[in-house]
């Protein structure tokens, strides 16, 4: 049986690649073998730091009854959701058509056309099994009934997605009425907004403070603080290594599920910079946690390649959080009987254990008296740490994900004066200017230096254009901010739509039987959102109102997402905050007095500033040394070195 997968650039491939079930890849090759065997295909996606995809491996698909029905009835297909972000979305919407929910790791059967007649998510063995012959059985004798019900399926899927997007139509997106909104689900005693399970909301946190900064709305503010202190305390933050944990199974963000994600923390990373950057009684703990957090990134997700890996898994050794929970017993063989009491109590570590088999999360519900002990105890417990099992690491660099925190590292080591965090940021552009634009064309993500064969989806160009302009903000060079514009004039060729949207997928892109809608935002910016932020701070560090007409058509088209569903839309809403607000631009001039350096520092979210400009460009070059000029939209004002004309 040929190994298909051991070439694959997909750590989450690799990890089934010595599976007795004979996988194939996503692709041509994979349907034109079930139409020659006259079979249907069983796709199951999955990613590599996922909980529930390794139990339903280790149960089924290493095992040789499995793999023996796969082998007899099925052509199996082997997805990396993470690759192709496409594949993932569009299965997605028939499994929540038809089961009311969804999740990982996906299975679907398929007709050879690719058109889905079953769909779900985690199955045990036997179930799976059950399934799988019966499916069999019928389609060896009711083929055309199950062809046709897919095909209706699949009809239905897309008239929705029409009807959808009709819906949309135009409009102007409420930010009021938003925040109004999310008033309305926000959680007062623990932070975040809704219920169990409760994920870390960093796009809806970006949009609250630049509302906030734009029109003094201090409960917009109090939602951010709340909800941003509440989760740096909990044990969805590491309190020994840092860095945040995907989402919380609970409320209070106690219990995370482990997995810890690129994209979360680069979000995150900028929601905190910015609370530091605009709010004084937050910053002494946001900066804390922007600096733990970074070193994290550096030690755990930094590659040889100079870019960041994907994720740290959920498990370790098959068991979901055990690098990361303790029980009092073992702080005290660590630290000593009195120091293990004492950080027992600090971080909330219990007799019974707040996770499973007495075992607890750390927490920091409370500032320690003596923060250098506290440092000391952390640097064991890490050291201790360490020596455990650690979890697994996807290294698989994804193009979207690096462009976020391209963006994150270069605002936070300009607003804490931490050259190094810049110079990171400008090595891993290059990384990816330089591996994954081939032929001109954007590429979704390589391992090893390796790119894969995946084309990037507008999420990834929006997010890498938007990290570039970031890096010319932080840099003030204008060879970012050109390479960011000849991406976004690309992207409108590939992604631009007649409605003014933007398509998920390029026109060069696989045709799928259901395009992903790419106005909604989910785990990270969607492809509509990416692209319309990349357009607003393009159209104003380089004076360009075309720019920002074209953000503005494109916000149009999710008017309705961003008043109904708002936490479903904040992507969106930090692109309408900003074009609201002008969008502002502070340019430094070359040698900018401290005062005017500490005021341009401290500005509010949403404010971009573009340090003093090198190689050119509009209209920084028109700026004095020891002066600044403030734009607001194309208009500028006039040169001044006073810090009281800064917003």
């Amino acid at each position: 049986m040929p190994n298909r997968l051991a070439s694959s650039t997909s750590p989450y491939l690799l990890q089934h690649a010595d599976n007795p079930v004979d996988w194939w890849e996503w692709g041509e090759d994979a349907f034109e073998q079930a139409r020659h065997r006259g079979v249907p295909v069983l796709l199951s996606v999955g990613y590599a730091a996922c909980h529930w995809c390794h139990v339903m491996a280790h149960e089924s698909f290493e095992d040789e009854e499995v793999a023996q029905v796969l082998r007899e009835g099925y052509v199996a297909v082997k997805v990396d959701r993470e690759e192709r972000p496409d594949v993932d979305a569009a299965y997605m919407s028939a499994t929540t058509a038809l089961t009311g929910h969804g999740g990982w790791p996906m299975t679907c059967l398929l007709t050879p056309a690719g058109e889905p007649f079953w769909a779900g998510t985690y199955l045990p063995k036997h179930d799976l099994l059950r399934l799988l012959r019966a499916a069999a059985r019928q389609w060896s004798s009711e083929r055309d009934r199950l062809e046709q019900g897919a095909g209706e399926v699949a009809a239905r899927l897309r008239e929705a997605s029409a009807r959808s997007g009709a819906a949309e139509g135009g409009g102007t997106v409420d930010l009021e009425g938003a925040v109004a909104s999310l008033a309305s689900e926000y959680d007062p005693q623990w932070g975040g907004f809704g219920g169990a399970p409760k994920f870390p909301p960093s796009m809806v946190l970006a949009f609250l403070l630049r509302h906030h900064a734009r029109t003094g709305d201090e409960h917009a503010l109090t939602m951010v603080r709340s909800t941003c202190e509440h989760l740096a305390r909990s044990g969805t933050y590491d309190q020994v290594g840092g860095g945040f944990a995907r989402y919380a199974v609970d409320r209070a963000w106690v219990v995370p599920h482990f997995e810890k994600m690129l994209y979360d923390n680069a979000l995150l990373l900028g929601v905190y910079t910015d609370l530091a950057r605009t709010d004084e009684t937050s910053r002494p703990w946001a900066e804390r946690v922007v600096r733990e957090t970074v070193e994290w990134l550096v030690r755990e997700l930094w590659t040889e390649q100079e870019a960041f890996a994907s994720s740290l898994d959920a498990d370790t050794q098959g068991v979901e959080g055990a690098t990361y929970t303790w029980t009092r017993a073992e702080l005290a063989a660590v630290l000593g009987p009195e120091d293990g009491e004492a950080a027992a109590d600090l971080l909330g570590v219990t007799g019974a254990g707040t996770f499973e088999d007495g075992r607890s999360t750390l927490q920091l519900r409370s500032d320690p008296d003596d923060r250098a002990w506290f440092d000391g105890v952390r640097q064991r417990l890490d050291v201790a740490r360490s020596l455990r099992p650690q979890p697994g690491r996807d290294d698989k660099v994804v193009t979207a994900w690096n462009g976020l925190l391209v963006g994150a590292l270069a605002h936070a080591g300009w607003v804490f004066g931490e050259e190094d965090w810049v110079d990171l940021a400008a090595r891993c552009a290059r990384f990816l200017l330089d591996v994954h634009v081939v032929d001109g064309r954007l590429r979704r993500s390589s391992r090893d230096g390796v790119v894969g064969r995946s084309l990037g989806v507008a999420e990834d160009v929006g997010a890498l254009a938007d990290g570039l302009l970031a890096l010319h903000r932080a840099t003030g060079d204008a060879r970012w901010l050109a390479e960011a514009d000849h991406l976004l004039d690309r992207a409108l060729d590939l992604f631009g739509e007649p409605d003014g949207g933007f398509a998920a997928t390029g026109r060069d892109g696989e045709q799928l039987f259901l395009a992903p809608s790419s106005t909604g935002d989910n785990a990270e910016p969607g492809g509509l959102s990416a692209l319309t932020v990349a357009l607003v701070r393009a159209g104003a560090q380089g004076s360009r109102a075309d720019r920002l007409d074209r953000a503005r058509r494109a916000l149009a088209r999710v008017a309705a997402t961003a008043q109904q569903a708002p936490r479903f839309a904040g992507w969106s809403l930090v692109a309408a905050e900003e074009l609201a607000a002008g969008p502002v631009t502070v340019h430094l001039g070359a040698r900018p007095g401290a005062d005017l350096a500490r005021a341009a520092g401290r500005t509010p979210a949403g404010i971009l500033v573009v340090c003093p400009t090198t190689g050119g460009g509009d209209p920084a070059e028109e700026v004095g040394p020891g002066l600044a000029l403030v734009c607001r939209g194309t208009v500028c004002g006039l040169p001044s070195a006073d810090p009281a004309d800064l917003p």
